[in-house]
């Protein structure tokens, strides 16, 4: 259906964008520079095939955007109020275009593409030697982000220029949009279009051409056709590291050879495209549209298509403007996001920001399929010779957290689509290869359901069930719906978690009996975990409501019969009394076995040799108090409350991490102590490159532990002010520029890396993090409400009530 607009929100943004508006950037161009280009030699076909060794790009994402796509009855269909489905998606890096998606949203098809200038001072490479800020182009009056349509700033570090970028895609059609204006400041400079394909999502097997009205690039049926607004000075198609223009670039200060072919062998190609000189004082406007498509001719028409419309027109039906549906009319259908925006502390900047990126991040074939995120984690050193899916892929879990936050929006059709959706992600008899128990959710699928890792973790089995429950509350999903989801999806699932069974699909072999998991939220560690159990007991609550609603009420007994032996045996099974760590009292991480007062060792993980159970851990066990499992003054939870905040516990063991000034201080937390999961601190490497793990390694501080210890504040009693002040405005003292939350930020301990990490900032792990953004959405829902956004009424009212 189309969304109503609400005329108020259309005349601010209609102002706003016209303030922010670039001049430059319109389709008339300024006057042509004097300066000519130096001549080049040109050839028919590039050598050096296949290429260097390929890989992905930061994941320390600016920016990530695609259209706005209304439902068509629940589903993403050509001809509803949006037109036809535009399936591109986009995102940015330390200024430059970075990871494109066409197809479905894993399938990368772009690596790259950034500018070189060349001038008598050498060359300046778009993020090697810029800074770049990242701006919303489309916001409201009080500057809130109203589309994922980007403004980037890009300045040179030597001061020789100065360049503009607006991205967005076509929303229309298969195509990419980016503006560019090029401002010569101190000196002449030739600028030069790279542009690094990674067709069918991966670095190698491509073939590409290059002439001056288009840059092409194909592997089998996927094709990628890049038009400029003017022809090229010169043109050229290479292999990467070999024949490619910006190798010559830096070999020559200036390209001098141009190849109009990678020939038939296929390989990792790089395309280049010179433009005018640009000379000092001057100005140079282009503009370049992307196109993608199963054939050449398609490619290269959904990129004309651009032009001929009007890339102004693009742009305001990208943004929804004036009758135009487009992402105007999504914010505005958000009927929760104004009072939640007024919890905030920054004008409600990140929280327009974060509806945005939850609604960006999911798949525009398979509706509600809602990814982790748009980013690759460690990309700079992650292989792209295989296909890879990155975070771009589903976990139950994450999928949980954008469904219940996009709820807390206000948007109900997109978690009823993620809820009709999940089946396609839980293990039944006809699972391929399955041969073993059925019911489980998979731990990580591609968003068509393609399996990818197949570990057991209940919490990603118990929530499925919570968010029906939820939807079912909220009236979002019927009574009659319900009952026919319980017998296909809810009844095999809460079974699981009452009786387990013995796994067969490809490696996993293993006997589940819960609520012992084969592995935590973290996906690390086998053992009772609290975080776990108390989704567990919280899916098996609110399954047993389901049941007897849908007349099961021999099953809802047993749910809750076997919930109530969880929730009864939970201190018993993972709370220690006799510690390493403080006074000895605490829940610890996971508990190995059913003595939680054992020194049982953790299995090595990310390079670190396990430690004894005792030592390690974490702040799951303040889920128990979110669902409800647990009241927030409980003994237990108090008594672990101190072990968790011990900032004076060494380096490797301590979770918490306070940033900024005494009295204003951010505070932050690691998953756990002994995470290896992040940089080396020694010598400041990636991640585990090639697959090598080191003890060196280190996780660093995740902003969601932030929400996390403001909802338990919030259900503890803690003054709401306080909560605001402390976590709310800590949340968004995390966001990156472009206003994204991360997975990981920088702690300060050992080496910042060559990227020179700032402390609290993101690092290279993954930006945006959907479940980030949906915490910070929850928190400001729950404090909206002054109530806790997830918690289940059921299970509170079992469990944590006097």
């Amino acid at each position: 259906m189309t969304l109503k607009i609400r005329p108020s929100l259309k005349l601010a943004a209609s102002a706003a964008v016209s303030a922010l508006a670039l001049s430059a950037c319109a389709t008339t161009e300024a006057a042509p520079p004097v300066v000519a280009a130096p001549t080049v030699q040109t050839s028919a076909v590039a050598p050096g095939a296949p290429g260097a060794a390929t890989f992905w790009a930061s994941a320390a994402k600016t920016g990530a955007g695609s259209s706005y796509e209304a439902y068509v009855d629940g589903r993403y269909a050509d001809g509803g109020p949006t037109g036809a489905v535009s399936r591109v998606w986009f995102s940015l890096a330390d200024g430059v275009l970075t990871e494109t998606m066409y197809g479905l949203i894993h399938e990368a098809q772009i690596k790259d593409l950034r500018f070189v200038m060349a001038s008598e001072g050498g060359l300046s490479i778009e993020g090697e030697n810029t800074s770049a800020r990242t701006e919303y182009l489309h916001v409201d009056a009080q500057g809130r982000p109203l589309s994922p349509a980007y403004r980037v700033t890009t300045t040179d570090d030597a001061g020789g220029y100065e360049m503009v970028k607006q991205v967005f895609t076509d929303p229309d059609r298969n195509a990419l949009v980016v503006r560019v204006t090029i401002k010569a400041l101190n000196g002449d400079v030739t600028p030069y279009l790279v542009l690094e394909p990674h067709m069918a999502n991966t670095g190698g097997g491509d073939r590409a051409q290059a002439s001056a009205h288009a840059l092409t690039a194909s592997e089998g049926n996927t094709h990628l056709a890049l038009r400029p607004s003017a022809p090229f000075e010169t043109a050229s198609a290479g292999f990467l590291g070999a024949s490619d223009g910006l190798a010559d670039l830096k070999a020559n200060g200036r390209l001098t050879k141009a190849y109009a072919s990678t020939g038939e062998t296929p390989g990792a190609v790089v395309l280049t495209g010179a433009l005018p000189t640009v000379a000092a004082g001057q100005t140079l406007t282009r503009d370049f549209v992307i196109g993608f498509g199963h054939s050449a001719a398609e490619a290269e028409a959904a990129a004309d298509a651009g032009f001929s419309t009007g890339l102004d027109e693009v742009l305001a039906r990208f943004n929804g403007e004036g009758e135009r549906v487009g992402w105007e009319d999504y914010v505005a259908s958000l009927d929760q996001l104004p009072r939640m925006a007024d919890q905030a502390m920054d004008g409600g900047k990140l929280a327009y920001a974060s509806a945005l990126m939850l609604k960006v991040q999911e798949d525009r074939t398979h509706a509600g399929a809602l990814i982790a995120s748009l980013s690759n984690p460690w990309g700079e050193t992650v292989d792209a010779s295989k296909p890879s899916t990155g975070y771009k892929a589903v976990w139950p879990r994450d999928f949980y957290q954008v469904a219940m936050a996009l709820l807390a929006l206000g948007d109900e059709q997109t978690p009823a689509a993620a809820f009709r959706y999940l089946p396609q992600v839980q293990v039944r008899a006809d699972t391929p290869g399955n041969t073993g128990a059925t019911g489980w959710f998979l731990q990580k699928t591609h968003v068509d359901g393609e399996i990818e890792w197949v570990g057991v973790q209940l919490d990603q089995t118990a929530m499925p069930i919570m968010l029906g429950w939820k939807l079912w509350k909220a009236g979002v999903v019927s009574d009659a719906e319900m009952a026919a989801a319980y017998a296909r999806m809810i009844k095999p699932a809460a079974d699981f978690l009452v009786d387990g069974g013995k796994v067969g699909l490809l490696w996993n072999d293993a006997t589940i009996k819960p609520p012992y998991s084969q592995q935590e939220r973290w996906e690390e560690q086998d053992g009772h975990s609290p975080s776990t159990t108390a989704a567990v007991i919280s899916g098996l609550v609110t399954a047993a409501d389901i049941a007897r609603a849908s007349g099961d009420a021999a099953s809802a007994d047993r749910y809750l019969a076997a919930a109530d032996d969880y929730a009864g045996r939970i201190e018993q099974r993972m709370f220690t009394t006799e510690g390493a760590l403080g006074d000895g009292r605490y829940f610890m991480r996971l508990s190995k076995t059913e003595n939680p007062n054992s020194q049982a060792l953790m299995g090595d993980n990310n390079g670190q040799p396990g430690q004894p159970q005792d030592k390690v851990v974490d702040g799951g066990f303040l889920e128990l108090v979110r669902y409800g499992v647990r009241a927030a003054d409980a003994p237990s939870i108090l008594a672990t409350l101190p072990e968790y905040d011990d900032q004076s516990f060494p380096e490797l063991f301590r979770v918490r991490y306070d940033f900024g000034p005494a009295g204003d201080t951010t505070p932050g937390w690691r998953r756990y102590g002994v995470d290896g999961y992040g940089e080396d601190h020694v010598t400041g490497a990636n991640y585990g490159i090639g697959g090598q793990m080191a003890p060196s390694q280190r996780g660093r501080v995740w902003p969601f532990f932030t929400g996390e210890r403001g909802h338990y504040e919030l259900a503890a009693g803690t003054d709401v002010q306080t909560v605001r002040r402390t976590y709310v405005r800590g949340m968004e003292r995390f966001a990156a520029d472009g206003l994204m939350l991360p997975e990981q930020a920088w702690d300060g301990v050992g080496n910042p890396t060559p990227r020179n990490y700032r402390l609290g900032q993101p690092t290279d792990s993954a930006t945006p993090l959907a479940w980030t953004h949906a915490e910070y959405l929850k928190l400001l829902r729950s404090v909206a409400d002054r109530r806790v956004w997830d918690r289940y009424e059921s299970v509170e009212a079992r469990y944590a009530r006097p």
